[in-house]
């Protein structure tokens, strides 16, 4: 059986078409919950895996509400999970960025609302405590009730607001002051017409006066190792890449994580860039080189 997003499992007589079904509608969910927390489409896939075993292993006749039930489950692996992943992430090669997600061609996050889902957000929520992550997520993105929370995480209802406001805060500081979807798509075009042209004196001008570029290659390919700063340099390392690396190549915009990205690719993606965006212009650029974190997104040639 096909459970979706790339994860498989063979049901087996004992689960019944109903408890099948079940599992099946709420999976998007549990999906876009666990990628959230995780901010890997990989380990998100891990813990909905884990979860279908769960479920199949449970005497499904006292669950009343299968929905809640799975979403606990999942939720609780994510915790676990993400406890595991900060650990592992202390190795990894060089700057961590969340995997990106094609969310154009196939939305299957699963989300009433599109927190939580930027791939600046995800990577704030790495500094948060897993439980404060849970929080802010069913709370932001599915619009749990904190009451639901607290039995989610097994805590009270007024430490699970604290939670979810310690993260809403920690956010607020640190996140850029959010724009409009249309003035972002504006900026994510210029920046993809100027980087394209090799137009230096544009792209400088759409950067913020602290600008950072940050790479994710994980070992796999060289990147850079240490953030950049300043227009000038993001610039200069910006034309630098362009001439060594996306020779040949198509640049175009695409959607990933709700929003726009400029994706680079030849015969497969080579990177994808995703703009940190405010009214006062960039103020980040999160190059995601590692090929590992790529293969998903489609090369549209």
């Amino acid at each position: 059986m096909t459970t979706g997003s790339g994860a498989t499992a063979d049901a087996p007589a004992a689960v019944a078409p109903a408890d099948l079904t079940a599992f099946l509608d709420v999976r998007p969910r549990l999906f876009g919950l666990a990628y959230r927390m995780l901010g890997s489409v990989v380990e998100a896939e891990d813990v909905v895996q884990e979860a279908w075993l769960r479920w199949q292993g449970t005497d499904r006749r006292g669950v009343r509400n299968p929905a809640a039930f799975l979403t606990t489950t999942t939720t609780r692996l994510a915790v676990n999970a993400a406890t595991s992943a900060r650990a592992t992430r202390e190795t990894y090669v060089g700057p961590w960025l969340p995997e990106p997600v094609d969310t154009g061609a196939d939305p299957t996050l699963g989300a009433e609302r599109a927190a939580a889902l930027d791939v600046a957000v995800l990577l704030l929520l790495e500094r948060l405590t897993p439980a404060e992550r849970a929080a802010y997520v069913l709370r932001e993105a599915f619009d749990y009730p904190y009451r639901e929370i607290a039995e989610v995480l097994g805590t009270s209802e007024p430490n699970a607001r604290q939670l979810a406001g310690r993260a809403r805060r920690h956010l607020a500081v640190e996140g850029a002051t959010p724009v409009a979807p249309q003035q972002r798509r504006r900026l994510a075009q210029a920046f993809l017409d100027a980087a394209r042209d090799g137009d230096l004196a544009t792209l400088e001008r759409l950067l913020t006066a602290d600008v950072v570029a940050r790479s994710d290659g994980g070992g796999r390919v060289h990147a850079a190792r240490r953030d950049v700063r300043g227009p000038a340099r993001v610039t200069n390392f910006l034309d630098n890449v362009r001439r060594k690396y996306w020779r040949a190549t198509t640049v175009e915009l695409v959607e990933v994580n709700g929003g726009p990205g400029v994706l680079v690719a030849a015969d497969r993606p080579v990177t994808l860039i995703t703009l940190d965006t405010s009214a006062r212009g960039i103020e980040r650029l999160l190059l995601v080189v590692n090929p590992d974190k790529l293969g998903r997104l489609p090369v549209r040639r």
